[in-house]
């Protein structure tokens, strides 16, 4: 029985099953129920041999999902938690991640309107990822003084040149073409198509992971132009340096005014984030796959829940919503090498363990 209020409704149509994430009115925002909820279905439909692809879409107008729900990390530290309760909603969301990664079943995300932060974990590691003209895509993390989460500092590692790191420092929210060619995404479908795609994907002629590939490229048109690719010079460039501070410098000396504008944009963030994930993301290049990248997120993730910034930044961006919070240290300069050798280090209640 599909209750239509249950935050996530799975359901069937051919050999397509479907989740839809549904909680509209929080732009689809995670919960840990949500999480088991999503799990426990892929384990059933990986031993179904009627189901041919597991399709994911977001309930109302507005996006597939905006993340997390970051109000929950907020909750626990104003009532005196410990944080035990976001570092276990955090285990189970980063083994979703992972899990989706190695589905053997076609996963197909229709990243429609916002996609942000968690929302880019359930959707951007699976192996079939469609935007539309409404996509906007991000991960926004340092503008809450947390590092860029759910694999996302592997996918954006592996970004062409610097791009990668220009959106993890920036948070900055990209559309269809620019998704794709960060490896974000990889088939643009206009919106109006959707419901004619996720038909097709249900046809009884769509046996196999072939012909789900096989139905999307059909619908699969190309996206109108981003501006990342213009930018490619100044942003690889600039952000090749070893540091925050240097990449500012160069930002600002560039003569670009769209570099002294990101300048500005890396002044409203939070400095220790900024810097965390900066060497979040070098690390990252250096791992071979995504569970390592997680247990590295982890680590970084229970980190934050020890800085100031991460409750300040989810105060200012989500709870009071005046958009000004008060970092601290407010300054660069003020961020110790040792500050950001903490988002690596062995959280007290252990590893995530994803990795062998």
């Amino acid at each position: 029985m599909i209750h239509d209020d249950a935050p996530v409704l799975l359901t069937r149509a051919g050999g397509t099953a479907r989740i839809t994430l549904n909680r509209p009115r929080a732009l689809n925002a995670l919960t840990p129920p949500m999480v088991e909820a999503i799990d426990l279905a892929l384990t059933a439909w990986e031993r179904d041999d009627g189901v041919t692809a597991v399709v994911l879409t977001g309930a109302g107008e507005r996006g597939l999902c905006a993340g997390g729900d970051i109000r929950l990390i907020h909750e626990e530290a104003r009532t005196g938690g410990d944080g035990s309760a976001t570092a276990a909603f955090w285990r189970g969301e980063y083994r979703l991640n992972a899990r989706i990664a190695r589905y053997p079943k076609p996963y197909v995300a229709l990243m429609d309107g916002i996609v942000m932060g968690g929302g880019v974990g359930v959707s951007a590691h699976g192996d079939i990822r469609i935007v539309t003209e409404r996509s906007a895509v991000a991960m926004p993390e340092t503008g809450i003084g947390l590092v860029p989460d759910v694999g996302g500092t592997r996918l954006l590692s592996r970004a062409p040149g610097e791009l990668g790191t220009h959106l993890a420092l920036t948070g900055r929210t990209v559309g269809a073409a620019d998704a794709i060619l960060c490896g974000l995404a990889d088939h643009f479908v206009p919106s109006a198509q959707l419901p004619a795609l996720t038909a097709a994907l249900a046809g009884p002629e769509v046996r196999d992971a072939d012909a789900v590939r096989e139905t999307v490229r059909r619908y699969a048109a190309e996206a109108p132009r981003g501006p990342l690719g213009a930018d490619r010079a100044w942003i690889d460039a600039c952000y090749a340096a070893d540091s925050v501070e240097e990449i500012v410098e160069r930002l600002l000396g560039s003569g670009r005014q769209p570099a002294k504008d990101t300048a500005h944009t890396l002044s409203t963030r939070s400095p220790t984030a900024l810097k965390a994930t900066l060497a979040a993301l070098r690390r990252a290049r250096g791992l071979a796959t995504l569970e390592e990248v997680l247990d590295q997120e982890y680590r970084s993730s229970c980190a934050a829940l020890t800085f100031p910034d991460l409750v300040e930044g989810i105060r200012a961006q989500v709870v009071d919503k005046d958009r000004a919070p008060r970092w601290s240290p407010k300054e660069l300069t003020e961020v110790t090498d040792a500050d950001v050798a903490r988002f690596f280090a062995r959280p007290p209640g252990g590893d995530l363990g994803l990795a062998p």
